[in-house]
């Protein structure tokens, strides 16, 4: 455990829990012969990497034909994806033996706020020793807890923790410690942003908080570049959250380099509109606006979206509107040839118990609108998909168009955790 002088580090009582390559950690868990090897969670794309493997440069969404050039002994796993929800509940129930005050983000981590609890189980640092010692006895597993008087601090700390370490960062040494770290160790900066800050020849949090006047707006756009410019200060106002209200939903894949085809959208797009739209259903709700997302090779992304009259989660739908905002967004850039990312999501969210029938049942538009006879069809139809795969599986019934190479597809179970 690595911990700061402790002056004023009472103030320190956000933890961020991080559970340390998690699937990766399940498969060595469930098989020991896996362990202190380098090993992989996936099939034809990387799902998840030990350390082990990471320490040869594999990472999770390379191919594995790379990861096995880069790591010739590298051993390959399908996922228990039943076993990483039940380790990931569980390892969230501990935590809720500390404190009520538990915001979990992904299957893996969640943010604590301990204040409450300080004066019952000891300092935070004792607080998080024995959560770390708990996890580790009870499941058998490794996770790396930070400590700040923030939440975007406490995240950081966690990663520089990893791999299994503890880390406080106590309120008066918060820009010493955090200045002098990489830029993409922020929150929100990924690849696209951590290239373009290093245009300007940002490359480290500091460098970042004291960029030039406007230059990050300019740059990221107001949003973006205000909310970093703050969080380079440290300045993070957010409380725990414990329940998160969802205001929309969506889904992504990954295209590396790949020729713009007519195939490709399709297949795609419709393939990102069934995920989304069944998560939708699900939840019982529909949504007005339909967002999609290109990135390009060179790692531009433009944005369309659109509000429809009536909330949308049908399949068919939400897929048809995706693609013409998809062939809309690079018809007004004939110069791209390939694209690396393609993403629909639907906001605007509204509870749907049942399909809202319109009058009269013949409108303009009609195969877009659920209420109409057209789309009412569809919406019968996918409720009727959704129950056999409620029986059956997801994999046993699906629109034949939004069939992807399998040996490529990331599966959906793991989508579906990496969304939770």
């Amino acid at each position: 455990m690595f911990e700061y002088p402790a002056c004023m580090a009472d103030r320190a009582t956000i933890l961020h829990a991080d559970l340390d390559a998690f699937y990766a950690s399940v498969e060595q868990l469930l098989d020991p012969g896996l362990r202190n090897t380098p090993m992989a969670v996936g099939s034809g794309v990387v799902l998840a990497a030990s350390y082990e493997a990471k320490a040869f440069g594999v990472s999770g969404g390379m191919s594995t034909r790379r990861a096995k050039e880069l790591c010739p002994h590298l051993k390959m796993v399908g996922g228990h994806f039943s076993e990483y929800q039940r380790l990931g509940d569980a390892a969230i129930d501990i935590m809720k033996d500390f404190t009520p005050l538990v915001e979990r983000i992904s299957i893996d981590e969640a943010f604590l706020d301990v204040a409450g609890s300080i004066h019952l189980l000891g300092s935070p640092t004792d607080i998080a020793i024995t959560i770390r010692r708990r996890v580790k006895d009870e499941l058998g597993l490794p996770v790396s807890v930070g400590i700040a008087r923030t939440k975007h601090l406490a995240k950081i700390a966690s990663q520089v923790a990893k791999p299994d370490g503890l880390l406080l960062v106590p309120a008066d040494r918060e820009l010493e410690f955090l200045h002098p770290l990489p830029a993409e160790l922020m929150w929100g900066v990924g690849p696209v942003t951590k290239a373009r800050l290093a245009e300007m020849g940002i490359r480290t949090i500091g460098e970042l908080a004291e960029a030039p006047g406007r230059s990050l707006e300019r740059l990221l756009g107001a949003a973006i570049g205000t909310k970093l410019g703050a969080l380079a200060w440290n300045s993070d106002p957010r409380a725990i959250e414990q329940h998160h209200s969802v205001s929309s939903v969506s889904a992504q894949s990954a295209l590396g380099r790949s020729p713009v085809s007519d195939e490709l959208i399709e297949r795609t797009i419709r393939h990102l509109a069934d995920r989304v739209a069944s998560r939708l259903r699900a939840k019982s709700k529909a949504g007005h606006t339909v967002t999609a997302r290109v990135r390009f090779a060179d790692l531009r992304s433009v944005t369309r979206s659109v509000t429809l009259p009536a909330a949308v989660s049908v399949t068919p739908i939400i897929a048809e509107v995706a693609e013409s905002l998809v062939r809309s967004a690079l018809h007004d850039h004939p110069d791209v040839h390939e694209v690396s990312l393609l993403a629909v999501g639907v906001s605007g969210l509204a509870m749907e118990s049942a399909l809202q029938l319109e009058l009269p049942l013949h409108l303009e538009g009609e195969r877009i609108r659920p209420g109409t006879e057209a789309g009412s069809s569809r919406w019968v139809l996918d409720k009727a998909v959704d129950e056999v795969r409620e029986k059956f599986g997801k994999r046993s019934i699906g629109y034949a168009s939004v069939v992807l190479d399998e040996s490529r597809a990331v599966p959906d179970e793991f989508r579906e955790l990496a969304e939770h």
